[in-house]
């Protein structure tokens, strides 16, 4: 019964590694951009969520080769928006992230070790808080209202990551004293920029809809929450992944109205 869970697991992991998986990025206007930009405060958490399970040394969804592309791809896409970007705080921030990036991916390029992943976090954490001011600058540009839903949106993408990092780290073993506050406030950040979007005039039905999958989805965190029995890691992993998934395509139809 065991392996047949996990084996389906694995097909499902599969099949979300096709979706998640970029190369060349063409940025066509600011609301991508704001997508783009979305993407890297979540690359920051699955990058963190990755090298936990190799630490680990759970082997589902193959984290190392996750974790190797979800580095490239986080080079490939700030290489993009710098090059798309035409604005002098904007081009301050991405520059920023790029200075703070060189030292991080050295360190993810070494073999995980569960002294070094607090020091990792702590880096990440770094990490996502300036790509997250690159995200405001890029939606601040676009000078309309639907440059504020994406960027809640593609947030929502990151938090998804963010809720399965620390966990993974907790299974670990790795000792935060924060983890209940951090955990907490992910949590209610996610929950009160649901209902934001739930609310949003640029909804159409199939937005609603993934929007209410996504909501099945975040319960597990909420039950998991409350509970004090063992965390299983590949759950964590698909449950958040389920989140992603449905908040990528989500932000991306929201960013397809904008022309």
């Amino acid at each position: 019964m065991k392996s047949s869970i996990v084996k389906y697991l694995s097909i499902i992991y599969i099949m979300f590694i096709g979706i998640t998986s970029s190369y060349a990025i063409e940025i066509k206007n600011l609301s991508v951009a704001v997508d783009v930009a979305g993407k890297q405060r979540m690359y920051t958490q699955r990058m963190l969520k990755d090298y936990a399970m190799i630490g680990l040394e759970n082997t589902f969804g193959n984290p190392k080769n996750d974790l190797k592309q979800i580095m490239h791809d986080f080079e490939d896409h700030l290489d993009s928006l710098i090059a798309f970007n035409q604005d002098d705080a904007t081009a301050k921030s991405l520059q920023k992230v790029k200075t703070m990036w060189a030292p991080i991916k050295k360190a993810l390029e070494n073999p995980p070790s569960k002294e070094n992943a607090g020091k990792m976090q702590e880096d990440l954490e770094a990490l996502l808080k300036q790509a997250n001011e690159a995200v405001g600058l890029f939606a601040k540009q676009t000078g309309k209202e639907s440059g504020k839903i994406i960027n809640i949106s593609g947030r929502q993408r990151m938090l998804s990551q963010r809720m399965a990092s620390l966990y993974m780290l907790k299974v670990w073993g790795v000792n935060d004293p924060k983890f209940k506050d951090k955990m907490t406030k992910t949590m209610k950040l996610f929950k009160d920029s649901h209902e934001i979007l739930k609310k949003s005039n640029m909804n159409t039905k199939e937005i609603d809809d993934l929007l209410s999958e996504v909501e099945r989805a975040f319960k597990f965190f909420e039950v998991m929450n409350k509970s004090s029995t063992k965390f299983i890691p590949a759950l964590i992993y698909k449950k958040s992944n389920e989140i992603l998934k449905n908040m990528n395509t989500v932000t991306g139809l929201y960013a397809a109205q904008e022309k």
